[in-house]
């Protein structure tokens, strides 16, 4: 972010090719997949940036523009630092018999460090069959306490999260224990707004009845190019939270949920 796309674009041909212009076009765009719960909310965000090369004709078996067209998408709006999402397209517009030629590339962007000091937030948490929430028969739930917790909740990016679990004790043998990241994207308009959660990293941190009482760390890098900085903007925000998941050998699964704030330092 802050920095400016160059390159250069390379036109291989046989025979010369004549052309109307060719135009390059920078696309930041969230978009979301077809389901119940959005149908009618596709694109809340779109930001273009062109640059055009004047029409003519191209010579030369191959051809190379060079071009430094993009440091920010349009006059008064931003660049936000998301990790996909954006796409360079290189247009060749030609006649009206022959097909016009297009080619696409996906480009990252890499947020600058944000100013200030990050404050932690430490999470200490307990499970029981009475923190539970939706679940329709409780009194069928075996008997379980675990305690723990999160170092901080308010997390840089570069560094992993942390924290602490320990299975008090459970009546019901512990099949697994999971740590679940889970990226939250919500988009749309006046129209109404979808939330769509995808899981984007699985770790199991403990296999089998683990023992009473024993501390069993918590430790999660997250994923270079499937996190981002949280983000909020009129139109879309992409969020994470981090589900500790403990699966138990009579199939329950006990879900506890925490919303992250990412950030970069």
């Amino acid at each position: 972010s802050g920095e400016i796309l160059s390159g250069v674009v390379v036109i291989t041909s046989k025979d010369t090719v004549q052309h109307q212009g060719i135009s390059l076009t920078m696309e930041g765009s969230v978009n979301l997949q077809l389901s119940a719960k959005n149908v009618g909310v596709f694109e809340a965000f779109c930001n273009t940036a062109k640059v055009r090369a004047a029409q003519g004709n191209v010579f030369s078996t191959k051809k190379l523009l060079f071009f430094s067209p993009i440091k920010r998408c349009l006059k008064g709006s931003q660049v936000v630092r998301a990790a996909h999402g954006y796409t360079l397209r290189c247009d060749m517009r030609r006649s009206l018999l022959a097909k016009d030629l297009t080619k696409t590339c996906e480009f990252i962007v890499h947020s600058l460090s944000q100013k200030g000091k990050l404050l932690p937030s430490p999470v200490d948490f307990t499970i029981t069959p009475e923190t539970l929430q939706n679940v329709k028969e409780r009194a069928s739930l075996p008997k379980f306490l675990i305690r723990g917790h999160l170092n901080s909740t308010n997390c840089v990016i570069t560094q992993p999260l942390t924290g602490e679990l320990v299975v008090e004790s459970a009546e019901a043998a512990v099949k697994s224990i999971e740590l679940q990241l889970v990226r939250v994207e919500t988009c749309g308009c006046a129209e109404g707004y979808a939330r769509d959660a995808t899981e984007i990293q699985n770790i199991q941190i403990a296999d089998g009845d683990v023992c009473r009482g024993f501390p069993i760390p918590i430790h999660m890098v997250f994923p270079r190019l499937f996190t981002c900085p949280t983000l909020e903007t009129t139109n879309f925000k992409v969020e994470f939270e981090v589900n500790i998941v403990v699966l138990l050998h009579d199939d329950h699964l006990i879900t506890e949920n925490f919303p992250l704030k990412l950030c970069r330092m």
